[in-house]
């Protein structure tokens, strides 16, 4: 069947679903596969549960004479070429966001400042991927004035995947650092990989929200309509601030080129999250968003999702950032955490993943900032940082945390539980 077809046969039954568990009655199922599943299999129970259709890739799991089976050559790229054709037949404008560090943060701000002025659609979570991706276009409704679109990538050439199927008029990198080193190969692969947005905006006249004052963005992109923001005095800014205090939570004030100065106090922890703030202002105020406005909506983001959040329990204070870790940004946690003011302070500390042959000496460098950082106490969790020389104690997972919890939990202190998520350290807020 061809696009077209299928496209009439959505938007008849316009829910997807990858999952054989989740098959609401009239969605499309596509039986994508993975490395250890095949959901061709599943096709037939997709069905039964309530699906209108399975497109499969497989002939042999598309039962003769039973319409309800679509046979294509590939799921994952019919997914993708469907999720396009949507995209260009809506015409939606949209945002598309990458980066290394704070873009699912910053995806949720531009969402909730543009959200006081627009139906807006953005992509739940962090699905980010090749799969991810063509199922957030695929839930774009006529009614919806703009979509932010976060595009994740740990090999090269993902990000040029994903602009290809979202063709964004607008995009923002919000960094690029030291992460999933062991796909990328090195730093500058990192910097070649997230300058895919920059070359699909270059190519198709798109515009770009760029902080002036990091000169590895600035240095790739050349022949680009940019809109500036930056902390300081950064020259042709549309938007400047600068922290003000960080006591737990982050204060900042910002103001446009000719504006007054206006002060923010947000319930998110960490002076590096003012970068995310000023790129959600600048995209505000570019689609006409007041500064009011932006303000409400700055000031109103809680976070969620273990990414920069603050609890106080019975016990202790958390700063919970347990979602994801790579050198750049446990470099910044561990800073902020230094400067803040607290008595008594404890980090537990995950590994890092997908670092490759830089693995041990990164792992190294993080235990040196923690040394420096003057703290009561430092748990270290994972293989890696097992292998470090450091004085600090050292667990081999998240399990043999929990029964030190248990046997002696910590008292009184402010905790900084940071690590990629494969660490599971999100199982100790519960404990501490």
């Amino acid at each position: 069947m061809d696009i077209p077809g299928l496209y009439d046969i959505f938007t008849a039954h316009p829910t997807v679903t990858t999952d054989s568990r989740d098959c609401p009655k009239g969605s499309v199922f596509f039986a994508l596969k993975g490395a250890s599943f095949n959901g061709n299999a599943f096709a037939k129970a997709a069905l039964e549960k309530g699906c209108a259709y399975a497109v499969v890739d497989e002939k042999e799991y598309a039962e003769e004479g039973d319409s309800r089976y679509i046979l294509v050559d590939d799921c994952l790229k019919t997914l993708q070429r469907l999720a396009n054709y949507h995209r260009r037949r809506l015409g939606t404008r949209i945002i598309g966001i990458t980066g290394t560090n704070g873009k699912t943060t910053t995806k949720e701000l531009l969402a909730a400042v543009l959200s006081e002025r627009f139906n807006v659609l953005y992509t739940e979570g962090n699905f980010n991927n090749d799969i991810g991706v063509p199922k957030t276009l695929l839930r774009l409704k006529p009614e919806h004035e703009i979509a932010v679109v976060e595009m994740g990538a740990s090999h090269p050439g993902d990000i040029k995947t994903l602009v290809d199927i979202v063709e964004p008029d607008y995009g923002l990198i919000t960094n690029v650092g030291r992460a999933h080193l062991q796909g990328f190969g090195s730093f500058e692969g990192v910097v070649r990989t997230k300058g895919e947005l920059y070359d699909y905006l270059r190519d198709h006249g798109g515009t770009t929200f760029i902080n002036a004052g990091d000169e590895h963005l600035m240095g790739i992109a050349h022949g680009l309509e940019l809109i500036k923001y930056g902390v300081g005095t950064t020259e042709g800014t549309t938007v400047t601030g600068e922290v003000t205090a960080c006591d737990p939570y982050l204060k900042f004030r910002w103001h446009t080129k000719d504006g007054e100065w206006r002060d923010v106090r947000t319930h998110i922890i960490g002076s590096y999250n003012v970068y995310n703030m000023l790129a959600a202002a600048c995209v505000g105020l570019h689609f006409g968003v007041t500064p009011g406005q932006i303000d409400h909506a700055l000031s109103s983001y809680v976070p969620k999702n273990n990414r920069s959040e603050l609890e106080q329990t019975a016990h202790n204070r958390l700063i919970i950032d347990a979602y994801n870790a790579n050198p750049t940004s446990m470099a910044a946690a561990i800073d902020n955490f230094r400067t803040m003011k607290a008595d008594h302070k404890m980090a537990i500390i995950g590994d890092m993943g997908e670092l490759g042959a830089v693995s041990a000496e990164e792992h190294q460098k993080v235990t040196g900032l923690l040394a420096d950082a003057c703290l009561d106490e430092v748990w270290l969790v994972g293989d890696e940082f097992g292998k470090t020389d450091c004085p600090f104690r050292k667990f081999k997972n998240v399990e043999e945390v929990e029964q030190a919890i248990t046997a002696d939990r910590p008292e009184g202190f402010t905790i900084l539980i940071k690590g990629s998520n494969s660490t599971r350290l999100f199982r100790l807020p519960a404990l501490l």
